[in-house]
């Protein structure tokens, strides 16, 4: 009996070392291990070398739904929906699996990461909720993540239809003038 509660915590640590490593929030690491709170806190000192964010979780579907954000959870929700379809994969694993090959596709091409693993997970949970679903665009018959119940018949996404501030951010900017500066 004792050899099972010191496995299952070893399972435990590990699961919490690989998502601190991966960004997650301390309350992310609460919901999915039997960690204590403090820890937790230790070993989540001991990873990343520092304490850990405080606040609270995003509880907010509207940050999916703007331009840069919205590409990227639906690129990761395309990862999460085929590893849901053709694996065995189901719940955190999932999930982990799915960020995994979305920081490999937005580190590939020298993206910025925009999507944490915090708000991956959070956004899995807005789906299972039913308060998230994702739209077919009607142009390129791309698959994107839009508010649940919302009309998407004449749905049109941000990569067809870019808003005229798109990549105006002072970040680009300062990125494009340290491009002009090496050049």
């Amino acid at each position: 009996m004792r050899n099972k509660s010191l496995i299952s915590e070893a399972r435990d640590i590990r699961l919490a070392v690989e998502l601190i490593e991966l960004g997650a929030r301390l309350q992310l690491l609460e919901v999915e291990t039997k960690l204590s709170r403090e820890r937790l806190l230790k070993l989540y000192k001991e990873v990343r070398g520092e304490s850990p964010p405080k606040g609270m979780l995003p509880f907010s579907t509207d940050w999916f739904m703007t331009w840069q954000p919205n590409i990227h959870a639906s690129l990761f929700m395309a990862y999460h929906r085929f590893l849901l379809g053709n694996t065995r994969l189901r719940g955190l694993e999932l999930i982990i699996k799915a960020y995994r090959l979305y920081l490999e596709q937005v580190q590939r091409n020298g993206m910025e990461t925009v999507l944490s693993l915090t708000r991956a997970w959070t956004m899995v949970r807005f789906f299972e909720a039913n308060m998230l679903q994702m739209a077919t665009c009607q142009c390129c018959g791309g698959h994107f993540v839009a508010h649940a119940f919302d009309p998407t018949k004449a749905y049109v996404c941000g990569l067809c239809n870019v808003p005229a501030r798109a990549g105006k951010t002072r970040r680009a900017a300062e990125a494009a003038a340290a491009l002009a500066v090496s050049v």
